[in-house]
């Protein structure tokens, strides 16, 4: 920048501070000045120290005692808290309770960022609602995870030899058991480990005894109201598990395979009357039960209504017939219909009352259906059924293709579309509810945009399949009579005694009957959490009538469907109403570059590890920077930078309590402690730093509060960052040093201390939800604490604050960043102090002289060289000019600064080598040959950096003229 454009444009800062370079997240318009200060020419106060009082009960280390906050003492921390009991809710505070169920991750579970995710933001909703004086409650708990389980129990058995079936039921039911208390705490650690303050004196496990009664009283209920029935229909079936899974448990993946062509012939044609169809899998075409082609698709129209013959079935007949669902352009135009085996063929073969053939057993095999090929794997059957299709001339051609595969999200394996017999619920009325409680205001989901998906999903539900075939579960609660071959008559009931009172009601007193073997899906007794966990059927039970509804249900929006809308239908059917008031959605983790993270790609980040080497905190902030129901990218880079935030916290903390008074100075705290900042008259008897810090601490105070009243807690992060670091760290606390080692007035200094001290503490506060321990710490080891961080009161809102004041601070602050950067520009050195003329009015040359001392530490000027007038100085031609402001400008003596000669002999030099390669960068812009074979953005780049060299030398050029000039009018 010349000189020039310094008299005419506002000052600008060379560089940023380097945390915020590092964290992208902080989106701040603000920038930060990194003016290194030595304390050595003030004369230092001494140790107040209360490391003692900090470390009384063993807990906590005081600031003074340690360089930096030291990770491993979270667990201290963590423990000292539950030990005291301060997550669990406290009823004397009077009003409504804040509630909110925990997601229960898996028993199977191990710790990983999306679980980082949720309780990172859960946390800090309870602690901000704690410290606001509401009884709060976080109810933890796990899940049992049907399949999960089974699948590593399972494994683990096989390492010794042993398979499942040859236990038995009750044995290997007695083996996961004795599993999940060996290993199944280990989620539960690992959450401690990120701060969670939930009330684990609650927890619960989706198969407790409570939880159990609370699944089969749901379950008998929807029976009797005819919402559930059993029949045979299509589900997502897994060979290995023998099981149905979910949709949510099924994950598809772009993969290369193939597509083969094969003939169909007509009966009763010749051999030219053929179809061809193109499938991905030839081994379901002895489920075919029709070929279907487009009704205006003129190749085929002759052969509508006629019969094709399936390939390799010995002369099975199946009609061919038209329908609008056939895509003409797929393939060759011809459509199989295999209803067993595929989604969409089985709702056009329902459609069209086409028969169901099933060619496939439960573990994946084809059966008798498949004529030879039976007892084959679908996968051999399809390799030998195509050779032998090509050895009939009936194979046409095979191409590859690109699929979308099925897998199991447990096992990996692909999971085959099977038409079986399992237990429904009907979902239409259930769903019906659950749409009008968003339509009438009573449930909110944020981000708002999230509504549209759950509206679209309710609106087009099917029914739920809620069986399993597994044995570690929830049994259904449905009897048969033995001896019946059908199992069309049978029993529910709410335990095997009342099936067979009911059972010898109906069939006489000799009956027997035995229990479905299957189990409930884990959704189902998952949709319940929320008032199951409370005590729901017991409605009298004194944590339902005290905790129910809930408040708040946050979790990932990738299971809004599975569990968040089932969660709010069964709430609304079994009590009445919905089960919270929010649902707040958190987006994916993902890594640096945008990608998921998974195994493959070697990209996982385990918050184990990061808190080993980052800390809880800068994990949780980062986290809880993200936007809601956007995903966040996750980098080491943001670690760092947040990590560098704690370590500030811990610093701008030591320095707060070393420079308090000395725990001996009775009469100095007295006066300290009388200072109150609550109303107008006490902040205009503040100075002007002083005044402006604490008038942006409430500005701060109600617009925080008011993000996290609406949940905005990126906002909270930034804002508080911004606070932190750029006011309060970076400038009032430099501006102090002027009052704690320059004034030479106890008087002075005790209004900085208690200033100070005020400001840290409420700044404390703020973060304590999203940073907990570190917050802790730095609170014990202030002086007079009565009670923890945790519980303690959070700030007033609506203080007073003064935005007339807080402008002329501004203009104080906007004069010394002038200053600097002009210091900065010369390469002055750092200690040299240099004088300055200050021009203004004289309105502001009073409250800017009387901050003389602030002025003269922040900027490096000479205390005794600061002139304050109305018009410019005599040697203004040979001043440096700043406009800090309007009607605020400074004139730095250039001799003051640097050595004219010798910076006119430097920057001529620069602006020698800087025309160089400026006219190298030009001539080869003017070269036809690289402009036209050069690729476009390395001509771009090369114009990029001709149009900065030429600025650079224009900018050179205005510098030595000045100086030039400056040496001639001194002569």
């Amino acid at each position: 920048m010349s000189l020039h454009q310094m008299a005419v444009s506002p000052p600008f800062l060379l560089s940023s501070r380097s945390a915020y370079t590092l964290n992208p997240l902080l989106f701040s318009t603000r920038r930060r000045f990194c003016f290194p200060l030595s304390h050595s020419r003030f004369t230092s106060i001494k140790c107040r120290s209360f490391a003692v009082a900090a470390s009384e009960n063993g807990v906590f280390t005081s600031p003074e005692l340690a360089k930096s906050f030291d990770f491993t003492s979270e667990e201290r921390i963590y423990n000292w808290w539950q030990s005291q009991g301060y997550f669990r809710p406290k009823f004397h505070q009077g009003s409504d309770p804040f509630v909110v169920s925990m997601p229960p991750p898996n028993v199977t579970g191990s710790l990983h960022m999306g679980h980082a995710m949720f309780v990172t933001l859960e946390d800090i909703m309870v602690r901000y609602h704690r410290m606001r004086g509401r009884p709060t409650l976080w109810l933890p708990g796990t899940d049992h995870a049907g399949i999960a389980t089974q699948l590593v129990v399972e494994r683990m058995l096989a390492s010794e030899g042993i398979k499942r079936v040859e236990l038995g039921r009750d044995e290997f039911a007695k083996r996961v058991w004795e599993w999940k208390e060996k290993y199944g705490g280990t989620i539960t650690n690992q959450i401690k480990r990120l701060g969670a303050s939930c009330d684990w004196t609650r927890e619960r496990f989706t198969l407790d005894e409570q939880l159990s009664r609370a699944v089969v009283e749901a379950f008998v209920r929807l029976h009797e109201k005819g919402l559930i029935y059993s029949g045979s229909y299509m589900v997502n079936w897994s060979p290995k598990l023998q099981t149905a899974v979910s949709d949510l448990e099924v994950e598809y993946s772009e993969e290369p395979g193939t597509l083969y062509y094969i003939k169909y012939r007509v009966a009763g044609g010749s051999r030219s009357d053929f179809l061809t169809i193109a499938t991905t899998r030839p081994e379901t075409l002895f489920g075919d039960v029709a070929i279907a082609v487009h009704p205006q698709d003129e190749r085929y129209s002759k052969y509508v209504g006629q019969m094709a013959i399936v390939p390799m079935t010995y002369g099975r007949h199946v009609p061919i017939i038209s329908d609008k669902y056939v895509d003409k352009d797929f393939g060759t135009g011809v459509l199989k219909i295999s209803p067993g085996h595929d989604h969409n063929d089985y709702l056009l073969a329902r459609k069209l009352g086409l028969p169901i053939l099933n060619v496939m057993n439960k573990d994946g095999t084809l059966n008798e259906v498949a004529g030879l090929y039976c007892g084959l794997d679908r996968f051999e059957a399809r390799k030998k059924l195509w050779s032998e299709l090509e050895e009939t001339d009936l194979a046409v051609r095979k191409e590859p293709h690109t699929l979308r595969v099925p897998r199991s999200q447990r096992g990996g394996e692909v999971i085959e579309p099977l038409v079986s017999k399992q237990w429904f619920v009907t979902m239409e009325s259930l769903a019906e509810k659950a749409l009008r409680a968003v339509e009438k205001g009573e449930l909110t989901i944020m981000p708002e945009r999230f509504e549209k998906i759950y509206n679209h999903w309710l609106s087009n539900i099917k029914d739920w399949c809620i069986s399993r075939q597994l044995w570690w579960g929830h049994r259904i609660p449905v009897w048969y009579i033995a001896g019946k071959d059908s199992e069309e008559e049978y029993i529910v009931a709410r335990s095997a005694e009342e099936a067979l009172i009911k059972a010898r009601d109906k069939y006489g007193k000799d009956v027997e009957i035995y229990q479905d073997p299957d189990v409930l899906d884990t959704w189902f007794s998952s949709a319940l959490w929320p008032f199951s966990t409370l005590g729901w059927p017991d409605e009298s039970a004194e944590d339902f009538k005290r905790f129910y509804p809930t408040t708040m249900l946050e979790t990932g929006h990738d299971i809004l469907f599975f569990w968040v809308a089932r969660m709010v239908m069964m709430g609304i059917e079994f009590t009445g109403t919905v089960p919270f008031s929010y649902v707040y959605l958190h987006g994916l983790i993902r890594d640096a570059q945008g990608r998921k993270m998974s195994k493959t790609l070697g990209n996982v980040i385990d918050p184990i590890d990061t808190i080993k080497d980052f800390g809880t905190d800068a994990l949780r902030f980062t986290l809880a920077l993200g936007t809601a129901g956007q995903d966040l990218n996750l980098s080491t880079e943001r670690l760092t930078a947040n990590k560098a935030f704690t370590n500030k916290l811990w610093n701008a903390g030591k320095f707060v309590l070393q420079n308090l008074p000395n725990r001996d100075n009775i009469s100095g705290w007295q006066t300290m402690q009388a200072y109150k900042f609550n109303t107008e008259e006490s902040l205009l008897r503040l100075p002007l730093p002083e005044c402006w810090v604490v008038s942006k601490l409430h500005m701060l105070i109600d617009a925080v509060t008011e993000s996290y009243d609406k949940f905005f807690f990126g906002d909270v992060g930034r804002e508080t960052y911004d606070f932190f670091w750029g006011d309060f760290a970076d400038w009032y606390i430099e501006a102090s040093k002027a009052r704690l080692y320059h004034s030479g007035d106890d008087s002075v200094a005790l209004v900085s201390q208690a200033v100070l001290l005020y400001v840290f503490e409420n700044v404390l506060k703020l973060l304590h939800p999203f940073m907990p321990f570190v917050t802790e710490e730095l609170w014990q080891a202030l002086p007079n604490r009565k009670e923890a961080l945790i519980i303690s009161t959070w700030p007033q809102t609506s203080l007073p604050r003064n935005t007339n004041l807080v402008k002329r601070f501004e203009n104080l602050q906007a004069l010394t960043r002038a200053i600097r950067n002009a210091r900065a520009e010369y390469s002055v050195e750092p200690a040299k102090h240099i004088s300055a003329s200050i021009v203004a009015s004289e309105e502001v040359i009073q409250y800017i002289s009387e901050e003389k001392e602030v002025l003269a530490l922040l900027s490096r000027l000479d205390l005794d060289n600061i002139h304050f007038t109305d018009s410019p100085p005599g040697d203004a031609k040979q001043s440096v000019h700043l406009v800090a402001s309007e009607g605020l400008e400074a004139y730095l003596p250039l001799a003051d600064m640097v050595d004219i000669s010798a910076e006119v002999q430097r920057l001529s030099k620069r602006l020698s080598k800087m025309q160089t390669e400026y006219e190298g960068l030009k001539a080869r812009l003017k070269s036809p040959k690289f402009i036209e074979k050069a690729p476009e953005d390395i001509v771009r780049g090369v114009q990029e950096k001709a149009a900065e060299a030429e600025e650079k030398i224009n900018l050179t050029k205005n510098r030595l003229a000045f100086l030039k000039s400056t040496v001639f009018v001194s002569q």
